[in-house]
């Protein structure tokens, strides 16, 4: 999996695999005792997601989701997704919402302004603030994907040690 030159700040992949759902599901159960020193399985109806202890996360440190779709052939369909932190998720999205909310107000200020001929400089300068901001929010994300390269792989290794073991 190449993470450095894409622009995806929330990898995916996916895969099949020749073992029937409730066989990985059961298998992922008999793994989570195995590894609960490093890592936190939770199982939910079709869905597997994988954590990083508490002891041993950061605030950067990703989570996996897999999506399990029992295909007819006795086959499963398995879609991962890597992902931060629900909260710094949520809050990085907010902080990209009140960017574009302040960019979208001064937009309307800077037309008002200039429609009635008066100077729209400060709505102009605090909007390219926002596009900056918005550039430096987007780099720290790129940031925190590299720093948390290491543990993506671990988690991705855990993946096919669920996914290969036969029952």
């Amino acid at each position: 999996m190449e993470l450095d030159n894409t622009i995806v700040l929330r990898p995916r992949f996916h895969m099949d695999v020749a073992l029937p759902m409730n066989e990985i599901l059961e298998h992922a159960t008999k793994i989570k005792e195995e590894v609960k020193e490093d890592f936190r399985v939770k199982i939910s109806d079709h869905h597997i997601f994988l954590f990083i202890t508490l002891a041993k996360r950061k605030y950067y440190s990703p989570h996996l989701h897999l999506e399990l779709e029992e295909k007819e052939d006795e086959t499963t369909h398995v879609k991962g997704l890597f992902g931060p932190d629900q909260t710094v998720w949520t809050f990085f999205m907010f902080l990209h919402f009140i960017i574009a909310g302040v960019f979208l107000v001064f937009l309307m200020m800077a037309y008002s302004h200039w429609s009635l001929k008066q100077s729209a400089t400060i709505d102009f300068v605090i909007m390219g603030l926002m596009i900056v901001f918005w550039f430096a929010l987007y780099f720290q994300a790129r940031i925190n994907r590299k720093k948390c390269q290491p543990q993506m792989h671990k988690l991705k290794e855990l993946t096919h040690k669920i996914l290969r073991h036969k029952i």
